[in-house]
């Protein structure tokens, strides 16, 4: 009788834990559910206030020219850099001179290479350049260490290039530079061209760290509005969507170049 009664008492305890159990899923599934409903349903309302309301939206505006703005300039620091660092390491094993021109390049690597954009970023404007426009500091920030990254792609698309072709070159009469800049070099620049626009892409997106030195890029648009509407969805979510759709449409482009130039290959 006992043990019928434990037996008993065990399954309306079981039974109970089983009907709490699925009251809670319940509840849960309705909070998700009631959550969707009061989301859409204030939507237009947090649209209004993020964008329209004391014409927010230029905040996002003025965003996104100071971000293609510091990545279209720094991309041209950076490919200058890159290009000249990559020549003289690639002159001095070829020559087996320009030593200290050579070790000065691998000091820049390093160094660009081992440290944080964050942190160059605040030396450039805080240390180096403190009476400069936050502007040209980040411009010469990204680019500076965007050439570290370039300078790595070239070198290596310099490598890449059969030492035949060199020898060929120089065979017809041409000179170690003409070699260079009229054989090695177009070569190399169209295998290297995924890698550079690759390098390009990331660097649009570092800049998103530009804020931390007052400038009003995309991502501190985003904060900005966050701060005025006490609404960081919204904001967020839209800063985001920009940075995608500027990405594909690089990607797409980048990708067009690469059907031209291996069309051009083929014929």
């Amino acid at each position: 009788m006992i043990s019928l009664l434990s037996f008993a008492s065990t399954s309306s305890l079981a039974s109970s834990a089983a009907a709490g159990a699925v009251a809670q899923e319940m509840n849960l599934w309705e909070q998700i559910v009631l959550w969707f409903q009061q989301f859409f349903t204030n939507l237009g309302d947090k649209l209004y206030t993020a964008l329209i309301e004391d014409s927010r939206y230029m905040y996002l505006v003025h965003g996104i020219g100071n971000t293609l703005l510091i990545t279209v300039f720094a991309t041209i620091i950076g490919i200058t850099i890159g290009l000249l660092v990559a020549l003289i390491k690639y002159q001095a094993y070829q020559t087996k001179r320009m030593k200290l021109a050579d070790k000065l390049c691998n000091l820049y690597l390093t160094v660009i290479r081992g440290t944080p954009v964050v942190v160059q970023l605040l030396i450039m404007y805080f240390v180096i350049f403190p009476t400069f426009d936050a502007l040209i500091c980040a411009i010469l920030s990204f680019g500076i260490n965007s050439g570290a990254y370039v300078a790595e792609i070239v070198r290596s698309g310099l490598f890449a290039v059969d030492q035949g072709q060199g020898e060929a070159g120089r065979s017809l009469g041409l000179t170690q530079k003409q070699t260079l800049r009229l054989i090695v070099l177009p070569q190399a620049i169209k295998n290297i061209l995924p890698a550079l626009g690759n390098e390009f892409i990331v660097l649009l997106k570092e800049t998103s760290v530009a804020g931390y030195i007052t400038i009003m890029d995309l991502t501190r648009a985003g904060y900005i509005i966050q701060t005025r509407t006490y609404n960081a969805f919204i904001p967020y979510f839209l800063v985001a969507a920009i940075y995608l759709v500027i990405v594909v449409g690089l990607t797409k482009v980048l990708r067009h170049f690469e059907r031209r130039l291996s069309r051009s290959d083929r014929n």
